[in-house]
């Protein structure tokens, strides 16, 4: 075999399995429409419908580049980017779980064109005597560096779809950049929502759309901003080519926008889409952060993670001339052509925390509104907000209180909710937080580290009581051997988890929900007749 076509099998293979899954839908789909239309003969009878099994998927996920300086547009909305800042580090963290008895899936990390960066796991491998739940072990890159988009994946096991997940993060501490950015990598899709962008004077958001797959990707782009949908010449019809990457500068279709929700869609391969976007306020850094991808429309979104410093503080800092946006926020979007009634609830360590100006917001139809949290005592803080039709929801979070000072911004996407046996991977430096959320009663979550020997050390659990949100440090080392992931899993209520990055004595931070575990083997049902 050429060497490209092996480097490539990997990604083969996962879309092959993609394609399967939609030849059985398809040919069930088929079997149904003609068994309606056709002439039924005397004496059929129909075939009590069976389930047919989807063949499983390999696990994908598409890692952001490091964040850059805009430095120009050369077509329309096409950028063209600086070099970051001397002090830039950008890299890649991620683990994969074995199957039961520690045999570990093929995986690796890659260019977006196949190109390999590095092997996390032989296909068949075994580390080691596991030590984790069912004798699990983990395979792990801990801290890879990249300069540019990556693509983290795992092959099928046993007919199952393998837990794996990885994470990229950027920090600087000098420039125009400077601060902290993380985003999952995420697995591409064919339809995105991002809620958090700002085109207003002294802030960049540059949207990044990659293809890892081998099929072309034509992405079109829905805006909403404060006074409604934003009709932009050059919003449809974006080609994206199979391994590559295309970046638009939201501010060519969209300017002057103080909130902005961007909803992609994808006709042919699917994407994987986050917002670059960092903020200069006069000569003062203001953060960079990476918006990711939230929730789908729904009647209930909510996000965990959220940091609030000492209102006082925020009050007199956000009460400078063009420092309006340096607070806790909530952004609403509703699609739809009705008006929400929006409840927003905050729970805190001790329980509910009441909003200075009410719990209860009429969203606008079509638009993106903006709730102030501002006023809520320090702390870590899941946010619950639910309403009468489908609507989008992302929190701003900020750190530091000083105009003169370089400050930081992140955005909590909205999450799901937890299930079994989430992988969540934990960059190496700084401060970092398992911030879980409960609405109602009461449930238990269990968390395992990964260490970077490939051990799954034994579980803890936490009760966490319904309408609190309970937040658990990271430690640097398990007997000397460094945490790089932990697998989490929830039972009991409705609970909700984030991971949560600071520095010491720095003001950087970044809030990342966790991902969805991986889903079992699925099926369809397939009826026959004759």
């Amino acid at each position: 075999m050429h060497k490209d076509a092996a480097r490539r099998t990997p990604r083969k293979q996962m879309l092959a399995g993609l394609v399967s899954a939609v030849a059985i839908v398809a040919a069930a789909g088929a079997g149904l429409a003609a068994s309606s239309v056709a002439p039924q003969p005397a004496g059929s009878r129909s075939i009590p419908a069976v389930l047919a099994a989807v063949p499983a998927g390999a696990s994908a996920g598409v890692c952001p580049g490091p964040a850059r300086l805009l430095e120009g547009t050369e077509a329309g909305t096409d950028p063209q980017f600086s070099p970051e800042s001397a002090t830039a580090k950008s890299a890649v963290t991620g683990a994969v779980l074995s199957a039961p008895g520690g045999v570990l899936p093929g995986s690796r990390l890659a260019a977006l064109d196949g190109t390999p960066a590095v092997e996390i796991a032989k296909d068949g491998s075994q580390p080691g005597q596991g030590t984790g739940p069912q004798d699990l072990t983990a395979g792990v890159l801990a801290g890879h560096s990249v300069d540019d988009a990556s693509f983290l994946s795992a092959d099928a096991q046993a007919g199952r779809k393998p837990s794996a997940a990885g994470l990229m993060r950027f920090t600087a501490t000098d420039g125009d950049l400077q601060g902290s950015a993380a985003a999952n990598c995420q697995p591409p899709a064919n339809d995105l929502w991002l809620s958090g962008a700002s085109t207003t004077v002294g802030r960049t958001s540059v949207l990044v759309l990659s293809n890892a797959s081998s099929t072309p990707a034509t992405v079109s782009l829905e805006l909403f901003g404060s006074k409604g949908q934003i009709q932009a010449p050059g919003s449809r019809g974006l080609l994206v080519a199979p391994g590559g990457t295309r970046s638009i500068v939201l501010a060519g279709l969209a300017p002057g926008e103080a909130q902005l929700t961007v909803h992609v869609r994808s006709a042919g391969g699917p994407v994987a889409a986050s917002i670059q976007q960092s903020v200069l306020r006069g000569l003062t850094p203001g953060g960079v952060d990476f918006i990711a991808p939230g929730a789908a429309p729904a009647a209930r979104q909510v996000m965990t993670g959220v940091d609030i410093q000492e209102a006082g503080a925020i009050s007199a800092f956000t009460g400078n001339s063009g420092f309006n946006d340096a607070g806790p926020a909530l952004a609403i979007t509703v699609p739809g052509p009705s008006d929400a009634v929006v409840e927003v609830k905050l729970f805190g360590r001790d329980g509910q925390k009441a909003l200075p100006g009410g719990g209860v917001v009429t969203a606008k139809a079509g638009a993106v509104t903006e709730i102030s949290l501002a006023g809520v005592p320090a702390g870590h803080y899941t946010v619950s907000t639910s309403s009468d039709v489908s609507f989008v929801a992302a929190t701003r979070i900020t750190r530091g209180v000083t105009n003169d000072k370089a400050s930081d911004i992140a955005w909590a996407a909205s999450g799901v909710r937890l299930g079994s046996q989430h992988v969540v991977p934990v960059p190496q430096g700084g401060d970092r937080t398992l911030v879980f959320g409960v609405l109602e009663n009461r449930a238990t979550v269990s968390y395992a580290a990964i260490t970077a020997d490939g051990k799954i050390r034994a579980a803890a659990t936490a009760d966490v009581a319904g309408g609190t949100t309970t937040s658990i440090k990271v430690p640097e080392k398990v007997d000397e051997s460094e945490v790089v992931a932990y697998v989490v899993s929830a039972s009991g209520d409705a609970a909700y988890g984030a991971l949560l990055l600071q520095q010491d004595g720095r003001d950087d931070i970044s809030t990342v929900a966790f991902t969805p575990a991986a889903s079992g083997q699925e099926k369809v049902p397939v009826s026959l007749g004759y």
